[in-house]
């Protein structure tokens, strides 16, 4: 899903640890642009260089001001469901892209996030089920994940997709993801991943 970034500016929002800013600059970035609002994984990401090519910012996405049509391709890792209002996200990201720049995330997926109580239920049959809770109920849902009580926004598909379209993007691709057979084959425990589907991926483009 990702566009050749040789000769590109690359922005990476929620950038942690700078996995991805590495990559496109090894892969030909001209520019690198780091954002995350953890100091300590920009920290992380600076020590781990280059020195040149890379910039990392400190952002909070919520907040985030970008100027106009200076990158080529917009990327971020999940990240979007710590984002309150992803509609002026979007936006923001929009026209900080130059015509025909490319935009790719992934972001947990909607059922994933649903459960208010994450786990396994049995159905009436003894079959092992993913308890969705109130999907259609749209907010704010706090979690156990690292520390107690973080905050995730539950926003369903239809949103997301709809946010981007009426912020001017053009979609070229969803993918709800699932490990592949081969992958099952040599980690059969991922077989459970098939009950639903943990990431949501979307490219799109200015």
């Amino acid at each position: 899903m990702l566009p050749d970034v040789s000769g590109s500016r690359v922005a990476d929002l929620g950038c942690g640890f700078g996995w991805f800013c590495r990559w496109a600059h090894e892969h030909g970035a001209v520019h690198v642009l780091g954002l995350d609002l953890s100091e300590k994984m920009l920290a992380r990401a600076r020590a781990a260089g280059p020195d040149a090519g890379i910039t990392y910012e400190t952002a909070d996405l919520d907040q985030l001001s970008l100027r106009q049509a200076s990158f080529d391709f917009v990327y971020s890792s999940l990240a979007l469901h710590y984002v309150e209002d992803v509609m002026r996200l979007f936006r923001t990201v929009h026209q900080a892209l130059a015509p025909g720049g490319h935009f790719v995330f992934s972001t947990e997926h909607p059922i994933f996030m649903a459960p208010t109580n994450p786990g396994w239920a049995i159905d009436a049959e003894g079959r092992k089920t993913w308890p969705v809770d109130q999907y259609l109920v749209e907010g704010p849902r706090r979690t156990d994940w690292l520390a107690k009580g973080v905050v995730k926004h539950h926003r369903t598909i239809g949103t997301t997709l709809n946010a981007l379209i009426r912020s001017g993007f053009t979609i070229d691709h969803v993918e709800e993801f699932r490990p592949t057979d081969a992958q099952i084959a040599a980690k059969p425990e991922l077989a459970e991943e098939l009950e639903r589907p943990m990431f949501l991926l979307v490219s799109a483009r200015r």
